[in-house]
């Protein structure tokens, strides 16, 4: 299980609480390299999937059709887990967004690799999905921590102060710049973080409406 620091926004990205409040929730691993996005969300046309069931939805069975019981999600203690534990170069292949919103769906709020493709890193920014990455020691030993634990106690990821917490160690701290901490705390894309700077630019748009006019009456010659 994990105690988990977040709630969610009307438009499903994740605010972190900043006041510490907690949820106890559950970590799972899946310790293997190079996991692309066609893994983690195999391709779809319905154009409005049922994105929890996508995840690892190949991965996830027998060649027969049915359940395989050794796939990490499977078992009954990773039902709903809320911290994804792998390898590195996770999320690489194809920019494809819904492997992010798959983990979302699923439960997961954060996924502690020992690398990410940076593709999939950004889109893990813009969706609130907060991206650790740990150095060889730390992530070893906390991936044993966590194979060791198997779902059966808590670890806690605090991202106001960049540390995780839990049975069987030490206190681990992971770095992850200032800009990224504020988006994910205060659940904001791209265009929330330009917003953010609403009244900046209506200055800028004031100052040059009376220094340019003749900008304001511009046409686009190309629909003349």
């Amino acid at each position: 299980m994990v105690a988990y620091v977040w709630h969610e926004r009307m438009v499903n990205l994740v605010v972190f609480d900043h006041y510490g409040r907690t949820f106890n929730q559950t970590s799972v691993p899946l310790l293997q390299d190079d996991v692309n996005t066609d893994q983690i969300t195999p391709i779809n046309r319905n154009m409005n999937p049922d994105w929890a069931a996508l995840l690892f939805a190949n991965a996830r069975k027998l060649p027969d059709g049915s359940d395989d019981p050794d796939f990490p999600l499977n078992k009954p203690q990773f039902r709903r887990p809320s911290i994804l534990v792998t390898g590195r170069n996770f999320g690489c292949g194809s920019s494809r967004e819904g492997a992010v919103w798959a983990m979302i769906a699923t439960g997961i709020r954060c996924i502690v690799a020992r690398s990410f493709a940076d593709i999939y890193r950004e889109n893990c920014l813009q969706n609130g999905l907060l991206p650790i990455v740990l150095g060889a020691q730390d992530a070893e030993a906390f991936e044993q921590r966590v194979v060791a634990v198997n779902g059966s106690a808590p670890f806690t990821v605090d991202l106001q102060i960049q540390r995780i917490s839990g049975p069987g160690g030490p206190d681990l701290t992971f770095d992850i710049s200032g800009a990224d901490r504020m988006r994910l705390i205060e659940g904001l894309d791209d265009i929330g973080l330009t917003l953010k700077h609403a009244d900046e630019i209506g200055a800028w748009e004031q100052r040059i409406a009376t220094a340019q006019p003749w900008l304001q009456s511009a046409t686009d010659s190309r629909h003349t």
